[in-house]
């Protein structure tokens, strides 16, 4: 049996599915590498919302996919770009969200961190209004009995007039922090607002003054999560962080060998596309948790194919393959998302996404995958 799929030349192709899926069984958490997949949302396709009105979640559904990720080992990675924060979800959504999947995850034992950001600000704002915006958030995820992971703020960038509002706004919130945080940089390819990020569009200056930070406050940092997409700048971090401080790749280009190392160190893992590929990505930790480096990237090496097209420019979009995939891997009944963002990507995309999915075996039921193909195939008039 073939399925007809759409090429990116206004032709068609003949793909044959995969007929068993990738055996991964559900384990405990690791031991070599502390590894997050940051998560998505599933929305209420019933809810009578529009792209500008606030985001209106399935909650049970939502919390389902957590723990279909902590059942696999990993941690969750909550509120992060992944869940659609500031592409969809507002912080009176956010917050929701900490608090239910937090509780989730007190009652399953399972590892979490969760976003703290100030998308609450809406409009210009001062460092001052800064400050108390990430105060806020930062009150909420430690009263939760999560972990904080401090996210670049959109606001910050555009109110900070050099590397030393940088310094001032993080080391007033590391001083006051409760327990060690994750620090985030998110790249301008994933929100074109964070452009001049720690005072310079210049990343190596930028990258000095991030790690002032660090070194100015290193017991009240657990590690940094790098997105910036360049394998060598991470690795350059990573050689220069204080001892005891840990490297989170967020690089889902080339986060493989990131986690695999080198002779002098490694990265642990807080990814988007772990999200799709998380029982396979957790089956991959776990070789590695034996040492076996090599088996480690058999299993994860062939992913980053799938990884580069879903994280494709315009980056920011990602989040729509990832959807995508959760509801052909039966995690969600619909493709309906937050903000009507299933529209981000072209059909060829979608069908290029299921071909390299369906390839790896990440779907749990390969004939539902496509038949829900077939489906959406035939909403944009593809016969079979």
């Amino acid at each position: 049996m073939t399925i007809r799929l759409p090429d990116f030349k206004g032709g068609f192709r003949a793909y044959e599915p995969r007929q068993e899926p990738f055996a991964a069984t559900p384990g405990t958490p690791f031991t070599s590498r502390t590894v997050f997949s940051a998560a998505h949302v599933v929305a209420d396709p019933f809810a009578d919302s529009t792209p500008d009105s606030p985001a209106v979640v399935d909650w049970d559904a939502t919390l389902a996919f957590r723990r279909h990720l902590w059942s696999h080992g990993l941690g969750v990675a909550e509120a992060m770009d992944t869940a659609q924060r500031g592409m969809g979800l507002d912080w009176a959504g956010a917050a929701e969200l900490i608090r239910r999947s937090a509780a989730e995850a007190t009652s399953v034992g399972g590892l979490i961190a969760c976003g703290v950001g100030t998308d609450q600000l809406t409009g210009p704002a001062t460092l001052d209004e800064v400050r108390a915006a990430y105060e806020e958030q930062l009150a909420l995820v430690e009263e939760s009995g999560a972990q904080a992971i401090l996210m670049a703020s959109r606001a910050l960038a555009a109110a900070a007039k050099g590397p030393e509002d940088y310094l001032e706004v993080y080391g007033h919130l590391l001083r006051q922090s409760a327990e060690p945080v994750v620090l985030h940089w998110l790249g301008p390819m994933f929100d074109p607002a964070l452009e001049g990020y720690w005072g310079s569009s210049d990343l190596d200056a930028a990258t000095d003054t991030f790690l002032e930070v660090i070194a100015a406050h290193p017991d009240k940092v657990d590690g940094i999560k790098v997105s910036l997409l360049e394998a060598r700048r991470e690795i350059d971090i990573r050689r220069r962080l204080p001892q005891g401080v840990r490297c989170y790749t967020g690089d889902d280009f080339n986060y493989p060998e990131l986690i695999a190392g080198d002779e002098q160190g490694f990265s642990h893992a807080l990814l988007g596309i772990f999200d799709p590929l998380g029982p396979l990505a957790a089956e991959a930790v776990r070789v590695l948790d034996t040492g076996d480096a090599k088996g480690f990237r058999e299993l994860l090496d062939p992913t980053v194919e799938l990884s580069r097209h879903l994280f494709q420019a315009p980056t920011r979009f990602y989040k729509t393959g990832v959807v995508f995939l959760a509801w052909l891997a039966g995690h969600q009944s619909h493709f309906t998302m937050v903000g009507g963002l299933q529209s981000a990507r072209s059909l060829p995309h979608f069908a290029r996404a299921y071909e390299l999915a369906d390839g790896l075996g990440l779907f749990p039921d390969p004939k539902l995958a496509e038949e829900r193909m077939k489906n959406l195939l035939s909403l944009y008039g593809v016969t079979q």
